[in-house]
């Protein structure tokens, strides 16, 4: 199992830092959720663990080693990376994108092998992609098409997945069916997950650990249970709130205040 660890990173595009000084370890074999008000420098450092963005200052380390040193193909089959609303070629099926993410095993001369075949199947399989992998990706659902891109991360056999925002712009249900598929792939095979999402309840319940951040850096980190307070919530995201427990799982779950249709006013209690 992989480590992964931010030493002292300072990240920015230009003259503006995004994150200053950070230092963290991300758990190995866990689900840990990156949240923060917008800005805050969530995906930035995402990209950064991914080594898709140099360091301005410090070194992300991947199994002891500076990331910055390694091959790009050697990272590429350590850990694995979704990125935001990722765009695929038009007419490009579903197979045909989950075979790419057998790249880094292959060599310039290698020919498709039984193990690269495998390997597509398998993750083809864990996704519930197999009946559409003939289907372009164009024409499938919001949902069925971030399954295709998780498929592609699974082929490449990473100990290690991030993936940022992975349910943006997707209903409830297809939230929810993206949510579990990560959370059964972290409880069967151990993968180290790493994600960033928007909605803190639904971060508080597939997340073992939250990262929150603010100010350029860790405002707190832990188990959502032990973290996640209204005064967290309040010095994070500049929002009053309760928080209390999901009646299903027993996490913590956010109740905004605001203005909103109120019915307990003209409410009688028989």
């Amino acid at each position: 199992m992989q480590t992964l660890t931010a030493k002292e990173l300072t990240l920015g595009y230009g003259e503006d830092i995004i994150i200053d000084n950070l230092n963290v370890t991300i758990p190995k074999g866990e689900i840990t959720i990156l949240i923060g008000g917008n800005g805050c420098g969530k995906s930035t450092l995402l990209r950064s663990l991914a080594r898709l963005l140099k360091p301005k200052q410090g070194d992300v380390v991947l199994d002891g080693t500076d990331i910055a040193k390694l091959l790009t193909k050697d990272v590429a089959k350590k850990l694995s990376i979704l990125p935001q609303s990722p765009v695929t070629p038009e007419g490009l099926t579903v197979k045909e994108l989950v075979n790419q993410g057998r790249h880094p095993h292959r060599g310039f001369l290698k020919q498709w092998s039984k193990e690269d075949e495998d390997a597509v199947n398998k993750a083809l399989g864990a996704t519930n992609m197999m009946d559409l992998k003939d289907r372009t990706v164009d024409s499938l659902s919001g949902g069925q098409r971030q399954r295709a891109w998780i498929a592609m991360t699974l082929a490449q056999e990473t100990d290690t997945i991030l993936l940022d925002e992975p349910t943006t712009y997707l209903d409830m249900t297809h939230q929810i069916e993206v949510l579990d598929l990560l959370f059964d792939l972290n409880e069967k095979d151990g993968r180290t997950i790493v994600m960033v999402l928007h909605d803190l309840n639904l971060a508080c319940r597939y997340a073992h650990h939250i990262i929150a951040l603010k100010d350029k850096n860790v405002y707190a980190q832990g188990k959502p249970e032990e973290i996640v307070t209204c005064n967290l919530v309040h010095d994070v995201f500049q929002m009053k709130c309760d928080v209390t427990f999901d009646p299903m799982f027993g996490t913590p779950m956010c109740i905004p205040h605001g203005k909103g249709r109120c019915i307990f006013a003209n409410r009688t209690l028989n």
